[in-house]
């Protein structure tokens, strides 16, 4: 490789394997881009022990009052916003736990502002706007590892206490240097040279995955493999809530679709109704000191009447 290809981050580097790409039939061109696809997993398996990492210190923080934000310009940006989007219907909790800041607002999930990704001051200035701290953990997104206005967040972020994580498809980047921990796998040269929504984007993606799932797991909004804590916001949800109801608890259909009604549609509320026999309020009450986690809220309800039961 020239020295001038050196100089170039990985993943604006022309790929040789899809150098005449543009010539192929449509077969052959999907073929190829699956061949590449196919390395996304395998780059991001070698980057695991750092993604338990981040996700400790995420779980770490969050119990003891802090926020996950992610941060990012473009396609990296709009993979954060989709995630921390997913967040509250899945796990049923409050939209500020996760939160997603885009160079350029909320218009840049929909068209490109490319240029804002250029400032580096803005990421700092978008964070405080929306009250980060110390107590908090950032995700800057980067594919390149080298957008100064996530770097420049990042570092904001780390001097004023905060955890600080990179995830970059790019080795020894700037912004590997800027942050606490880095997330970097490796998936080489794009498809299409430059165009980092391909494979960067989907490791970026897979990665965020990761972490939400994995955080809100380690938090209790999961019972085995379950949603239990998920919104029941239209009629698929309705049912699959019934469906979770009914598996958890051991109620027939008519029996938990009652029991889902007796608690206002909220699984939660239903499930620690079932579990322990107690009425709406001390149901609600018992979840909310128990931060939404079902499990924490069934074992303060038990403690309390074993407590009466034994006066």
């Amino acid at each position: 490789m020239s020295e001038a290809a050196e100089s170039i981050p990985l993943t604006e580097q022309e790929n040789p394997k899809t150098a005449q790409i543009s010539s192929l039939a449509t077969e052959e061109i999907l073929r190829l881009m699956n061949e590449e696809d196919a390395r996304v997993s395998e780059a991001v398996a070698q980057v695991l022990p750092d993604v338990t990492r981040a996700v400790d210190s995420i779980v770490e923080r969050v119990r003891a009052g802090g926020k996950l934000f992610y941060i990012g310009t473009g396609t990296s940006g709009r993979l954060g916003v989709l995630d921390a989007a997913e967040v509250p219907p899945t796990f049923g909790v409050s939209p500020e736990i996760v939160q997603a800041i885009i160079a350029g607002g909320y218009e840049a999930c929909h068209r490109a502002v490319e240029a804002s990704e250029d400032d580096f001051a803005a990421g700092a200035r978008d964070l405080d706007a929306r009250g980060f701290n110390q107590r908090d953990v950032l995700v800057g997104i980067a594919a390149s590892g080298r957008t100064p206005y996530t770097i420049g967040a990042v570092q904001h972020a780390r001097e004023l206490g905060a955890f600080t994580i990179a995830l970059t498809c790019v080795p020894d980047s700037q912004i590997t240097k800027s942050a606490e921990l880095s997330i970097v796998p490796v998936v080489g040269p794009e498809v299409v040279a430059g165009s980092t929504r391909l494979k960067a984007g989907t490791a970026q993606k897979l990665v965020l995955n990761m972490i939400s799932t994995a955080t809100m797991i380690r938090l209790g909004y999961v019972t085995g493999n379950r949603m239990t804590n998920v919104q029941t916001r239209n009629v698929k949800l309705r049912a699959r809530a019934e469906r979770i109801l009914m598996a958890e608890t051991g109620l027939d259909e008519q029996s938990a679709s009652k029991t889902l009604d007796a608690a206002e549609g909220n699984l939660p509320v239903a499930l620690v109704m079932a579990y322990t026999g107690s009425e709406l309020p001390a149901a609600k009450k018992a979840l909310m000191a128990s931060s939404g986690v079902v499990s924490k809220a069934v074992e303060a309800l038990r403690k309390k009447d074993d407590l009466e039961t034994n006066r």
